[in-house]
């Protein structure tokens, strides 16, 4: 069963010329990607956040924040995405200037075909440098390290520094291009689409309200009530997975993406 408000938002999004989808953890939450919370379950629930996600927590001991972040990437290895992520994807097929704008460090959206993607908060994809910032392999996932366990990082091969997850930690800054990218489209676009996001964490949660206030059509798709609700024109309550496809399907009377 369709969510209540699906055919008034379908009318909406089909409407589109220029089109923001902007998602958060509940986006992935169906493909068994952990939450950052979630993933301090198992012999990891002994570590407070705080001291594996912050720049003082990897110069204290790298080795242990590698081998979190190392064993959070296996994880997502395992996953695929869902039929929301690939939603997203059919949609910019009809709406060619479509912006992906994500909080979450999963690849999942690449993966499920989406081509313009701007990452709030990084990517485990993509490691880089602590001290000279140049990007670094990928680490082919041989030595994921078990649940719990310490594993030191590579060296730079530039500077031969310890390198560092490519996410943003407690205490830094948004990429500040990734951040004037996604205002950027938020400004231009005609419709948002916001799922599974909080609605909580800024400056992100501001993305939604900059398209509001330049009189831009929000719709929202979470299973529950956010902050956001009240600069959106319809809210569909449901989990992505399911609202998603639905939505794609009364938009274009498209087949589900599967």
């Amino acid at each position: 069963m369709e969510p209540s408000g699906t055919a008034e938002a379908a009318k909406l999004l089909a409407q589109a010329r220029r089109l923001v989808v902007f998602t958060g953890a509940g986006m992935s939450a169906e493909s068994g990607v952990p939450t950052f919370r979630d993933a301090l379950t198992g012999l990891w629930a002994q570590f407070d956040p705080q001291t594996l996600a912050t720049p003082e927590a990897f110069r204290a001991d790298p080795a242990l924040v590698w081998g979190w972040y190392e064993w959070r990437r296996g994880a997502v290895r395992r996953a695929e995405p869902n039929p929301g992520h690939r939603a997203v994807a059919a949609m910019a097929t009809r709406v060619p200037e479509t912006v992906v704008v994500t909080q979450n460090v999963d690849d999942l959206h690449e993966r499920a075909g989406s081509a313009a993607r701007i990452h709030l908060h990084g990517s485990l994809f993509a490691p880089r440098c602590s001290a000279c910032a140049e990007p670094a392999p990928v680490p082919d996932g041989g030595a994921e390290p078990a649940e719990g366990r310490r594993l030191a990082p590579p060296r730079c091969g530039r500077c031969a520094a310890p390198v560092r997850p490519g996410v943003v930690w407690f205490g830094e800054a948004l990429p500040e291009q990734a951040l004037e990218a996604a205002v950027e489209a938020a400004y231009r676009c005609n419709v948002l689409l916001t799922v599974g996001t909080s609605g909580l964490v800024y400056p992100a949660a501001e993305i939604p309200q900059v398209a509001a206030r330049r009189g831009g059509t929000v719709i929202q798709a979470n299973p529950e009530e956010t902050p956001l609700d009240a600069v959106c024109e319809v809210n569909l309550r449901g989990a992505a997975a399911r609202v998603l496809p639905a939505l794609v399907r009364a938009a274009w009377g498209d087949a589900a993406p599967a």
